[in-house]
């Protein structure tokens, strides 16, 4: 039975996306690769991701990079349009791994947490 698609936003510099290939690889899936720092996700893309995921902006961000402190992201008046605004322009932000499959999206810390959408 074909497999379905699998999409990873991806850093090439980030051991945990390595991880999480590593794992998708050894599982038999060559998932499409999406270098988000390259290509960021638009605003569209970015509430779909959100939806799949069914978390909030905020859980998003990747609170660890100096943009975040830089922005003022830690603030809780900050809208959800807000943060997604901020993601979009500094793609840095966005949590990291992101795996898409059938549906369903899962961030990949840990790494083996992708195996829970396979």
């Amino acid at each position: 039975m074909p497999r379905m698609p699998v999409k990873m936003y991806f850093n090439p510099s980030c051991s945990k996306c390595q991880n999480v290939l590593g794992i998708l690889r050894d599982n038999d899936i060559e998932p499409e690769i999406v270098e988000y720092l390259k290509e960021p996700p638009s605003e569209v893309e970015l509430r779909e991701i959100l939806q799949l995921l069914g978390i909030a902006p905020r859980q998003l961000l990747c609170t660890g990079e100096p943009a975040y402190r830089e922005l003022g992201l830690a603030d809780p008046a900050l809208t959800h349009s807000e943060l997604i605004g901020a993601i979009v322009a500094n793609p840095s932000l966005l949590q990291r791994p992101i795996v898409i499959a059938d549906g369903k999206a899962v961030i990949g810390r840990p790494p083996e947490q992708v195996l829970s959408i396979l």
